[in-house]
């Protein structure tokens, strides 16, 4: 068989341990030499592989990807750019298509989302299409849990650790500033649609008074008048009253609480909601209030990293050159949970179909009666994503997030414009 070489790409919002699976991918590749040739990364997810902006990890050791392995954030680069339709624009997939066959492209690999595994299967279907051959696999990654196909999705539980940990230590300093007068605290989370980080900011809970003591999921509508009776009711029993809403909450109409700027097509950024709910509290009942944004700092936190999450990021980056290898186009691996205690999970092949640009929220079983706290049965299931400490190098006091070197692959096409 003749060796080709593999294309790897980040794509979307990054997390705590994408580069975890940017380094099973480079580690797995070099165990097929029969399959794969050299290793490319391109900058910046498909915008890079529409520019040619390729560097070559061929030549990292096991040294480089322990570096890689430890360090947050894309290394590579991301993108949030959606492929146009094919019928719309054949011209940006026939650049796709001559950049893979300027670079001896076999396998493509794209690390993301529901939307990136739309990419996956357009460009597969683009290079059928050209009789271009090409192995396109999707690897999965997002902190807002939203995958179907995977018991949970890579990036998630370190997001979901520190977030439950700021709530933990964020009460206890709110529990020793109660007073009389009585205070608030909001956290505002990311979840557009899918409240599965709110969720997990209950995992620090040791007793039923401890925080946060109000959830706020975009999959409930926001009932004002029940939700203030709840945080009156808490201030009045414990001085104090900490609450998590997802940036997603919608109200009875359907409609966004809040929301930002919309761009020019059509995406709109959220961001407000944290502020817009502790407002509402002062207005209404009078307390002191008070809220945080976490927002980049809950998908970057690489000195708080689950154990759990960075293995199976580690471990779908391997699977997915496995599926390549092997020619199994158009799949992703999913996590396959087989047991809560002891928590057991492993690797299958999923077929995209069905996964791209569709989302997973939380369901129905996994959110109390009431609407504001999820149940035992979700706390089952969330508790094993966060478990396990993995603690980066530090050099004078703070992390070493050093990363090695990738040499930039020389271009052979002319340039394009985006």
């Amino acid at each position: 068989m003749k060796r080709r070489n593999l294309l790897y790409a980040q794509s979307g919002g990054v997390t705590a341990v994408i580069n975890a699976t940017a380094a099973g991918v480079i580690a797995a590749a070099r165990a097929h030499p029969e399959t794969i040739g050299r290793v490319y990364a391109a900058r910046h997810g498909i915008l890079g592989v529409l520019r040619e902006e390729l560097v070559d990890c061929t030549t990292f050791d096991d040294a480089d990807c322990r570096a890689l392995m430890a360090r947050p954030g894309g290394a590579f680069g991301s993108c949030r750019f959606d492929l146009d339709p094919p019928e719309e624009n054949p011209a940006q997939f026939d650049r796709l298509i001559t950049v893979f066959s300027a670079h001896d492209i076999g396998y493509f690999l794209y690390n993301g989302g529901n939307g990136s595994m739309d990419t996956v299967m357009k460009l597969s279907a683009a290079a059928r299409s050209r009789g271009y051959p090409l192995t396109c696999v999707g690897v999965p990654k997002t902190v807002d849990n939203d995958l179907l196909g995977t018991d949970c999705s890579p990036g998630f539980g370190s997001a979901a650790k520190y977030l439950a940990t700021s709530m933990l230590e964020a009460g206890l300093d709110l529990k020793a500033m109660s007073s009389r007068r009585g205070r608030v605290f909001v956290m505002e989370v990311m979840g557009r649609n899918c409240g599965w980080l709110a969720a997990s900011t209950v995992l620090a809970r040791r007793v039923a008074d401890d925080p946060p003591h109000l959830v706020l999921f975009p999959e409930r509508s926001f009932d004002e008048t029940a939700f203030l009776a709840r945080v009156k009711a808490c201030v009045e029993r414990l001085g104090y009253c900490a609450i998590t809403v997802a940036e997603g909450v919608r109200g009875k109409d359907g409609r966004l609480l809040i929301e930002q700027d919309e761009d020019a097509k059509g995406y709109i950024q959220l961001g407000g909601i944290g502020q817009f709910i502790a407002r509402l509290i002062h207005t209404r009942l009078g307390y002191k209030h008070h809220w945080t944004v976490p927002d980049y700092l809950q998908r970057s936190a690489g000195h708080l990293v689950s154990a759990t999450d960075r293995a199976q990021a580690e471990g779908v980056g391997w699977a997915a050159v496995q599926y390549a290898a092997a020619g199994r186009d158009n799949v992703m691996p999913g996590i396959v949970r087989r047991s809560d205690v002891p928590y057991r999970w492993q690797t299958a092949p999923v077929d995209l179909a069905g996964i791209a640009n569709a989302e997973r929220r939380v369901p129905d079983e996994f959110i109390s009666e009431c609407g504001f706290d999820i149940t035992p049965a979700a706390i089952t299931w969330l508790k094993p994503l966060v478990d396990g400490e993995v603690m980066p190098p530090f050099a004078g006091g703070v992390p070493d997030y050093r990363c090695p070197e990738a040499p930039a692959v020389i271009k052979k096409l002319a340039d394009y414009t985006v």
